[in-house]
């Protein structure tokens, strides 16, 4: 079984990722977002590059029934009834409605794996069921979506923390990882090592490299402190998002 880990989408061919099962991560926020709107009830999200293209959307769809979500360099964009935070994704504001939903970077990465086999989105608070859902694939993919073009430590520590369940659910040498998925995974233990000698839990050493990553900084600017212990959580949500390219819904598998 093969194990590959991409910083960034350019580092990889949308033609390589055609056989792969993809996990998308964008940790700050996207893809924690897009775990808490669907555990919340909504129907279905819909990742759309362009705020232009939400637009052309509504107008197929009509206003009633959907939730415009996103952001653009971190905050609300006008119009749009939801940011980009996850804890904004609550039952009243999204229970049986479609989002549409852009962001500056998950989208974009979403986007760049859809000729891929299988796409699912990857986050923390997710971790175990999304590796569970990967595990028997033959080769799995982890792209992480960066910032603007640059690598971020967020996705990497994210990738990680998938890559060390992936292969704690597995029997050793079931994978054959790539220098990215080893490296992500070095990273990890490297945290999880801060942790115990932190006497902190692992989700909590988490949230505390947050802060000097890419993008926590970012959101700590704009006034978001409070998305990375939410993002930083590990297993705290059952679900796993896969994008059906026909319908471009994603949705509970």
């Amino acid at each position: 079984m093969n194990l590959n880990v991409h910083y960034l989408p350019q580092f990889v061919a949308e033609s390589d990722l055609a056989d792969s099962t993809v996990i998308v991560v964008d940790l700050l926020r996207a893809s924690t977002t897009i775990c808490f709107a669907l555990n919340s009830g909504a129907a279905a999200v819909v990742p759309l590059l362009e705020i232009g293209d939400v637009a052309d959307r509504v107008q197929q769809l009509g206003r009633a029934n959907v939730v415009l979500g996103g952001e653009r360099g971190g905050d609300l964009i006008a119009g749009f009834d939801l940011g980009n935070s996850p804890i904004e994704y609550t039952p009243d504001q999204v229970f049986g409605r479609t989002v549409l939903f852009t962001t500056t970077n998950g989208t974009r990465a979403l986007l760049h794996a859809r000729i891929a086999q299988r796409v699912l989105v990857g986050a923390a608070v997710n971790r175990a069921a999304i590796a569970a859902a990967a595990q028997f694939s033959p080769r799995v993919d982890i792209l992480c979506a960066g910032t603007g073009g640059i690598v971020t430590r967020e996705d990497i520590l994210a990738a990680g923390a998938i890559v060390d369940e992936l292969i704690r659910n597995t029997d050793a040498g079931h994978w054959h990882s790539n220098e990215w998925a080893d490296s992500a995974h070095r990273e990890w233990q490297e945290l999880l090592s801060g942790a115990r000698a932190n006497r902190r839990s692992p989700s909590d050493q988490f949230a505390w490299e947050l802060q000097s990553t890419p993008g926590g900084k970012n959101l700590l600017a704009i006034g978001h402190a409070d998305d990375l212990p939410t993002c930083a959580q590990l297993d705290t949500l059952a679900v796993v998002p896969e994008w059906d390219i026909v319908t471009e819904h994603i949705t509970l598998r």
